[in-house]
């Protein structure tokens, strides 16, 4: 079945391969990092409904300036941090119904394939060291992404990016390979470049070329991850396998937003997954989510729970009293294949029930069940 994603039109032969950009694990998980996976897992779902084996890589990016910041100012080793952290995201995604992915990277196993690529791209003429720290030119990276350089240089900055760094040709050139000193706090690892540890945008680039390969079908992560992340990430990949593109398709979710802000850590305005959690089900937190398409920013309002919970509580009602057959569940696929109209899917669904609500429980992951809470065997803080 031809689809459409992200603008693209996809044929998808046998096996499909998303790449899911994780979390940098040093908080918990708040409702602007469920809607990222809620819709990636949405993606998985429905190509699986396809009847496509999916092959599904989702990292965790635990060498990061800001968990090695947060380890600092609370006095954690930076592996506690990261590993306490993990499991908590790992539960919460349990919670939520996220299907496991097939592979999930941490970044600090994957060192050697990040030195790898970086001497590769060192050898093509495509990244410089300077003092012991390792750029990559920016290159064609900024047209692409059909920016400005005032632009992109404001993204850079908003982004983790230091494009006043005088050590960089250009500041829009990005670090590989950072160097640290041997008496540093934090992780440090060899290289040919001396003691350093890895940028992160090369860190995506290792973990997804080593779990699934030159290419992927579907990259899926936050809309505020498009620059310079994945455009980085992606021009890495490209230039040392030569394979173009190296994402066939791209799923930026849509930022939540709350209070007036964009819900972020800065701002102080996070609503997290486990507490709500504790009072709606997480169906009803899934097909809040999800009633919109998948790039729309959107405002988090707490009272929307209530209608959610008794919108899912009737879908499933429908799926075993309503009268919708394959024509229906037709209907809905062919909404679902382009770019995921979840709305028109839902629509059909609760105006036909039978075979057409049945899919949607499926792909949106509406059904009941039971996750087994695992915060209970978290370590101590």
């Amino acid at each position: 079945m031809l689809i459409r994603l992200g603008g693209e039109e996809l044929a998808i032969v046998g096996r499909a391969r998303v790449y899911i950009c994780g979390i940098t694990p040093y908080d918990a998980t708040h409702v602007g990092h469920a809607a990222t996976f809620v819709w990636s897992d949405v993606v998985v779902r429905f190509l699986r409904a396809l009847g496509h084996e999916v092959q599904v890589t989702r990292n965790i990016t635990d060498v990061d300036d800001s968990l090695l910041s947060r380890a600092r100012d609370t006095g954690t080793p930076w592996r506690t941090l990261a590993t306490r952290q993990t499991y908590q995201f790992e539960d919460d995604m349990a919670r939520l119904g996220v299907s496991t992915p097939t592979y999930e990277p941490q970044a600090h196993n994957y060192i050697s394939e990040v030195l790898e690529l970086t001497e590769a791209l060192v050898e093509l003429g495509h990244a410089y060291v300077n003092d012991g720290t390792v750029y990559a030119r920016r290159g064609d990276v900024v047209e692409r992404a059909g920016l400005t350089v005032e632009r992109a240089r404001s993204l850079a900055s908003d982004r983790g990016e230091d494009p006043a760094d005088p050590a960089k040709e250009d500041p829009l050139d990005t670090v590989l390979w950072q160097r640290v000193s041997d008496d540093a706090d934090g992780p440090g690892w060899d290289s040919p470049w001396g003691r350093g540890r890895p940028g992160w945008h090369v860190e995506c680039s290792a973990m997804a070329l080593a779990t699934l390969g030159p290419g992927v079908d579907v990259h899926c992560g936050g809309s505020d991850l498009a620059f310079p992340h994945h455009a980085f990430e992606t021009a890495h990949a490209e230039i040392v396998t030569g394979v173009r593109p190296f994402a066939r398709s791209w799923v930026h979710v849509g930022a939540v937003h709350y209070q007036g802000q964009k819900m972020a850590k800065s701002v102080g305005n996070l609503v997290f997954v486990r507490d709500l959690l504790a009072d709606h089900s997480a169906a009803a937190l899934r097909l809040l989510i999800c009633d919109r398409r998948w790039w729309d920013e959107w405002t988090f309002d707490p009272a929307d729970l209530a209608e959610a919970e008794a919108r899912v509580e009737a879908l499933r009602v429908s799926a075993s009293t309503g009268t919708g057959g394959e024509m229906a569940r037709d209907r809905v696929l062919a909404a679902l294949a382009d770019d995921l109209d979840l709305p028109t899917a839902l629509a059909v669904a609760e105006a036909e029930g039978g075979e057409a609500a049945a899919t949607v429980l499926d792909v949106v992951g509406l059904h009941p069940f039971e996750a087994t809470a695992r915060t209970s065997m978290l370590p101590n803080p």
